[in-house]
């Protein structure tokens, strides 16, 4: 076979009609071009045409100075498939450690990956396989990832991991996680592991979007515990939505993200942890000029970092409970977290807490920031069915109800299975529920029941025997929003709409809700310029700043604040603070 610069891949046997088996043109084709780029050092490229190319059971094993360039998304598309190998993972492209030997001196270098989409539906593994991703790189030397369309993947889309000189742009992924069961490792849209280079990876992943995959939208991972965590990466201009996770950095070293939107995900906006496979948290990190806002749980949830990490300069909104926690997971790194910086952030409307600190922290600097109408989960605890009182895919709406807008913001919501402290059912019957995702009907049994409500009585609701419970994300006077059951899904009901008149019931806010909580030790902190207040109608941001019973505040400056119009008083200490100097605050 001749090795031109540039082979189009209908002259190399290649069909792309949807049906024939395109792998093993395709791997004789990059082998020949990779044998050629060996030998002469000029790097090939394959060039595919609209159509359908199936890679069936087998990955391509890929090699190095080989680029694969399609006609577009939507028009060049490969369909993974493994019907004949039931427990093997079938990524389009791999090249790993552990399979083939990568490493820093037998890497991929010069490569390119663009326009085309990878489609994993038609891979289906016996368990979970953190390899049945999209594209399976280890060792990318002047890699560039251009104009992909991943999604379907069994595991994660984009999982290529030590990435030196390279840049991943305008990579979409969707539904990618299909198979991870929330608790896996990989199941990212784009899942990058980091250190194998050594001290600094060259890295740029910008104008990505990752949206309804099954762990993290973007991730960062160091893969060795003992190696070091590497500088040089940036993520800009990226969009996360509907993720467990949006934005992580699970132990990378002055990681950098900016302009980027982080939206809707079910654990956090942006998140600092040890959840990766080596347990070490990112440090050095800054984020700025970030929308982070209406995630499920927490806006910024930072944790097993010695620091520093900033946060300058971003919207933190809307999110179901903390704006921003400071928290440590079991298994990483329990020091105080040194010099974390809070500055110039809008943190407001968030369901509890504006900032909430239940992990210690040495000389934070929180100044500058407006952190205002917090404590938006006010709302009573609420029950109500029967009349009025409907479900949809996403929603339930009582007509009957007068909630105070937001108030319900990140409470479970139960339906069906009968409200505590009423009576036994005494009538029985069945009625059918429509599954929102496959359109079918079932019929299951209901109960009528005379619930009582903390806000009105309402008329005979009919209810489902065994309950479910769904995630608010936010509520009008008479509609609750909900978060889909798992990312990537259109409903928040796993075993179908609940039928009208169900049953629902709410539980009851918690107390003191402030825009700035210390639960833990800290130490030394900066906090200045801030304006912590509530002008909201009603204020349910309860107090500017509380130092819980389990807290101290040692020395430090607290200075020149504004916490004045909050719902109560402006501070309350039930651990008084030591030392230090509070002076200027207005409130």
């Amino acid at each position: 076979m001749s090795a031109p610069l540039t082979a189009h891949a209908h002259e190399y046997g290649l069909v792309g009609d949807g049906t024939a088996d395109d792998r093993p043109a395709l791997q004789r084709l990059v082998d020949a071009l990779g044998d050629a780029t060996a030998e002469d050092g000029r790097p090939r490229t394959v060039r595919v045409p609209a159509g359908r190319y199936v890679i069936r059971d087998e990955p391509v094993l890929w090699r190095s100075g080989v680029s694969l360039v399609g006609a577009g998304r939507g028009a060049t598309c490969f369909a993974l498939a493994n019907p004949g190998a039931p427990a093997r993972p079938v990524p389009l492209a791999w090249f790993t450690t552990a399979q083939h030997g990568a490493g820093r001196d037998h890497h991929i270098a010069d490569v390119t990956f663009a326009h085309f989409e990878i489609d994993g539906r038609g891979v289906v593994t016996e368990e979970y396989e953190v390899l049945a991703k999209g594209l399976g790189l280890q060792y990318v030397l002047r890699g560039r990832f251009s104009d992909l369309y991943i999604h379907d993947t069994a595991a994660t889309g984009f999982g290529c991991d030590f990435l030196q000189d390279t840049v991943v742009e305008g990579v979409l992924t969707e539904r990618c996680g299909r198979q991870d069961p929330g608790g896996k490792m990989g199941g990212a849209g784009i899942g990058i592991g980091v250190g194998g280079w050594g001290p600094v990876e060259r890295l740029a992943v910008t104008g990505c979007t990752a949206r309804g995959n099954g762990t993290n939208g973007i991730f960062l991972e160091l893969q060795q515990e003992e190696w070091v965590p590497p500088r040089g990466i940036r993520v800009t201009a990226c969009h996360t939505e509907d993720n467990r996770y949006g934005i992580s950095d699970w132990g990378a070293d002055g990681l950098l993200v900016t302009g980027c939107t982080m939206l809707g995900n079910h654990v956090a906006g942006f998140d600092v942890s040890a959840q990766g496979t080596t347990s070490v948290g990112g440090r050095g990190g800054l984020v700025t000029g970030c929308v982070i806002d209406g995630n499920a749980g927490d806006g910024i949830a930072l944790g097993n970092t010695p620091g520093p990490y900033g946060f300058h300069g971003n919207r933190v909104s809307n999110n179901g409970r903390y704006g921003y926690w400071q928290h440590n997971l079991t298994g990483g790194d329990q020091e105080p977290a040194t010099d974390i910086v809070l500055e110039s952030n809008d943190i407001h409307d968030n369901a509890l807490d504006g900032i909430r600190l239940d992990a210690p922290l040495h000389e934070p600097a929180i100044f500058g920031n407006r952190i205002r109408g917090n404590g938006r989960r006010a709302a009573p605890p609420t029950r109500g069915g029967g009349e009025g009182v409907r479900c949809g895919p996403l929603s339930l709406t009582d007509e009957r109800a007068d909630w105070l807008p937001g108030g319900h913001r990140g409470k479970e919501l139960t339906v069906g299975g009968g409200p505590e402290g009423t009576e036994a059912p005494t009538d029985a019957t069945t009625v059918a529920t429509t599954d929102a995702t496959t359109g079918t009907t079932a019929e299951v049994t209901v109960q009528a029941t005379a619930p009582v409500t903390a806000e009105a009585t309402v008329p005979v609701a009919v209810q489902a025997t065994v309950p479910v419970t769904a995630v608010v994300t936010d509520n009008t006077a008479t509609r609750l929003t909900l978060a889909p059951v798992r990312p990537g899904t259109d409903t928040a009901w796993p075993d179908g709409t609940p039928a009208p008149g169900t049953a629902y019931r709410l539980p009851d806010s918690p107390a003191p809700r402030a825009g700035l909580t210390a639960a833990a030790a800290v130490t030394h902190p900066y906090v200045h310029g801030n304006r912590v207040r509530d002008d909201g109608h009603p204020r349910t941001q309860v107090h500017a700043v509380w130092i819980a019973p389990e807290a101290t505040w040692t020395g430090g400056r607290v200075s020149g604040n504004d916490f004045s119009g909050n719902g109560s008083a402006s501070t309350r200490f039930d651990s008084a603070p030591s030392g230090g100097r509070w002076r200027d605050n207005a409130g």
